[in-house]
C-alpha cells in the first residue's frame, strides 16, 4: 500500500473515531447538554495528540534516537513541580491555582524559560553535543521529581488530593477557556516548525552531514528545540502529562511509512496521536466505565512498546 493510500486511510480513521466518540450514547433529550462538552474533549485530544506526535517526531530527529521523547528534558517533572510547589507554599486557595488562566499561562511560561535557558547554557561558547543537554535534561528531571515527591510526603493530605489530578492527563474536565490559547501556541509552532520541514529531513542524515550540507546545525537545532518545548508545554498544561504518547506515535509512524521525508512523518504521527487519544478515551468512557486515566493506559503500553524497541535494538 503507498503512503499516500496510508495518509488517506488514518485521515479517515480520525473521522471514524471522532464520529463514534461523539455519537455513541448520546441521548436525545440532554444533546444540548452533552455534544458540547464531548466536543470540548474532542477539541483537547485533537490538539493534545497532534501537538505530542509532531513535537516528538521533530525531536527525535534532532537527537537522532528514536528512543527519546520531550519529557526526557525534564518538562513533564517540571510541570509536576510547578503545580507541587504552588500547592505547598500557596495553599489550595491560591490565585494561581483558583485562575486556570494564570496557572496556565505561569506553567507553560515557567517550562518554557526552563527550556531555554538550558538549550542557550548549553549551546554556548564551544560547540555542545545533543546528548549532553539530554543528560543535563534528565538530570534536572530527577531533581524536579525528587523535591515533588518530598514536598508532597509533607503535604495535608486533602491538599494531595489536589495535585494528585496533576499527575496523570485527563479529558474529563477539560477547561475550554484555555483552548484558544493553547491553540494559538500549538499552532504557531505548528506553522514555525513546517519552514523547516525540508531541513529535517537533512538533519536526520546527522550532525557531520547536515553540517557539511551547509545547514547552521546549533542555530537550527536550538529554535527547534524550543519550539518542541512550547508544543509539549502548551498541552502538558492544558491536559497534564502523557509521557509515553510521543515514542508510541512517532515510532509506528515511522514503521508505517516507507519514505523519510518529514513532511509525511509529521502529518503521520500527529494522526496517530488523534487516533491514539479518542480511540482510548472512548475505550476508558464507554468500556472502563472511567475506572482509569486515558493516560495510564497509553503509559503502559507505551512502556511495553519502549522495551520492545530496546531489545530489538540490542539484536541488531
Amino acid at each position: 500500500m503507498s503512503d499516500r493510500r496510508k495518509l488517506v486511510l488514518l485521515f479517515f480513521a480520525v473521522l471514524g473515531f471522532v464520529v463514534l466518540y461523539l455519537g455513541v450514547g448520546l441521548d436525545h433529550a440532554i444533546v444540548a447538554y452533552a455534544l458540547p462538552r464531548r466536543l470540548s474533549k474532542v477539541l483537547a485530544i485533537v490538539l493534545t495528540g497532534g501537538a505530542i506526535g509532531f513535537s516528538t517526531t521533530v525531536f527525535q530527529t534532532v537527537t537522532a534516537n528514536r528512543i527519546l521523547t520531550p519529557s526526557i528534558m525534564g518538562l513533564d517533572s517540571l510541570y509536576l513541580l510547578n503545580q507541587t510547589l504552588v500547592l505547598f507554599f500557596l495553599g489550595s486557595t491560591s490565585i494561581l491555582l483558583v485562575n486556570s488562566q494564570l496557572n496556565f499561562f505561569f506553567t507553560v511560561m515557567t517550562m518554557v524559560l526552563f527550556s531555554g535557558l538550558l538549550f542557550r547554557l548549553l549551546f554556548r561558547g564551544e560547540k555542545r553535543e545533543v546528548y549532553f543537554l539530554l543528560l543535563v535534561g534528565v538530570i534536572a528531571g530527577t531533581l524536579f521529581q525528587s523535591v515533588s515527591s518530598f514536598l508532597q510526603m509533607v503535604l495535608d493530605p486533602n491538599e494531595f488530593l489536589v495535585v494528585q489530578n496533576s499527575m496523570f492527563a485527563s479529558f474529563n474536565n477539560v477547561k475550554t477557556n484555555l483552548l484558544p490559547w493553547s491553540s494559538l501556541l500549538v499552532g504557531g509552532g505548528v506553522l514555525y516548525t513546517l519552514r523547516y520541514v525540508h531541513v529535517l529531513d537533512v538533519l536526520a542524515l546527522g550532525r557531520e552531514q547536515s553540517l557539511n550540507l551547509g545547514v547552521d546545525y546549533e542555530h537550527v537545532v536550538l529554535r527547534l528545540l524550543l519550539v518542541v518545548s512550547v508544543l509539549v508545554a502548551s498541552v502538558t498544561a492544558l491536559v497534564g502529562p502523557i509521557t509515553f504518547l510521543g515514542l508510541l506515535v512517532a515510532n509506528l509512524a515511522r514503521e508505517m511509512l516507507r519514505s523519510f521525508k518529514h513532511l509525511h512523518l509529521l502529518l503521520v504521527s500527529s494522526l496517530l496521536g488523534v487516533v491514539t487519544l479518542v480511540g482510548g478515551q472512548f475505550l476508558v468512557e464507554r468500556v472502563l466505565n472511567l475506572a482509569s486515566p486515558v493516560s495510564v493506559i497509553i503509559n503502559l503500553v507505551g512502556g511495553l512498546y519502549f522495551v520492545f524497541l530496546l531489545l530489538r535494538g540490542s539484536y541488531r
